[in-house]
């Protein structure tokens, strides 16, 4: 198939670029000028600089597309990029698709956005609405935690500090997914007929893990003592009041006030599907792929056979 892959040069997009190359597939990965040196140079793939004015017919030179993939995401989560990136941009990518006349549309989501509270949240609904709504066959695919995203106290354990629990450790749970077997899904999906017109959340394999057991898979990866300390997420609340008074007068303070709903909202709410009837997160109900495990990543960065993933702001909190 002809894909053109939107978020060509983020991790999950990256692993799906992959994953698409090695099934065959021929890419058009549209990007920003400054990320051109991340697409791979490969007759299959064509980087292409995505247009400050939007994507349009004419900016992909012809080409003929069969499926587009969206992986972009908002790398702040503040309420500005939130809108830019989660809903202008795919918005964008949907005004293309419909042009086009596409065979699938298949967004990247989250599963968060059942509880939706934040901004980023609603943005990712707002455009799951959209597309939808639009008569385009779509898979809309929410993924659990990715193992990125439960890195961000690595470097913490190897220098012997203490693993940072909000509340007991036990206040949330998640089923983590590997970019590769993340990608696996994506790819998979794009071409299957039980997955048109549908919302897929998916986790990875093995059963939920709770923070506390997430820093007890690190100390054994690394050889060192658990060492804990406790924090209350209620600190988020605390933080978000005295930052509130730059919020009223300040984009800079607005943005530092959703940075800390999200630091609040992860320290509170599990990666899981939610069971609205019984008002509660349910492991049972969530779906799982791959093979890929968080304790075997662990090993990998604690052998030297992976590098330790880069941090973003998602992990800044540590």
């Amino acid at each position: 198939m002809n894909v053109l892959l939107a978020g060509a040069s983020g991790t999950v997009g990256s692993a799906v670029l992959q994953r698409l190359l090695a099934a065959g597939h021929h890419v058009m990965a549209p990007v920003r000028r400054h990320s051109l040196s991340k697409i791979p140079s490969a007759d299959a793939c064509i980087p292409i600089v995505w247009p400050d004015e939007g994507l349009t017919v004419s900016s992909l030179d012809g080409a003929e597309i069969d499926v587009i993939i969206s992986c972009i995401a908002s790398r702040s989560g503040s309420p500005k990029d939130a809108q830019r990136v989660e809903y202008a941009l795919n918005k964008e990518l949907l005004a293309l698709a419909s042009s086009l006349s596409v065979k699938r549309f298949v967004l990247l989501s989250a599963i968060c956005v059942q509880k939706p509270r934040l901004a980023f949240q609603h943005q990712k609904l707002a455009f799951e609405q959209a597309l939808q709504a639009s008569g385009l066959s779509y898979t809309i695919v929410r993924p659990t935690a990715f193992f990125k995203s439960l890195s961000g106290q690595i470097e913490r354990v190897m220098a012997g500090k203490s693993f940072l629990l909000f509340g007991n450790g036990d206040l949330t749970a998640c089923k983590p997914i590997s970019d590769r077997d993340l990608a696996a899904f994506i790819v998979d999906s794009m071409g299957a007929n039980n997955c048109i017109n549908r919302i897929l959340p998916i986790g990875g394999p093995g059963p939920a893990l709770t923070p506390r057991e997430q820093g007890q898979l690190l100390f054994r990866a690394f050889n060192k003592p658990p060492k804990w300390r406790s924090v209350s997420p209620r600190l988020f609340d605390v933080l978000a009041l005295l930052i509130t008074p730059l919020a009223w007068v300040s984009e800079w303070g607005r943005a530092r006030r959703e940075f800390l709903s999200i630091g609040k909202y992860y320290a509170t709410e599990s990666m899981l599907i939610w069971d609205a009837e019984r008002q509660r997160y349910d492991a049972a109900l969530t779906p799982e792929a791959g093979a890929d495990t968080l304790a075997d990543f662990y090993q990998r960065i604690a052998s030297g056979q992976e590098s330790l993933p880069v941090k973003d702001a998602s992990q800044s909190l540590f």
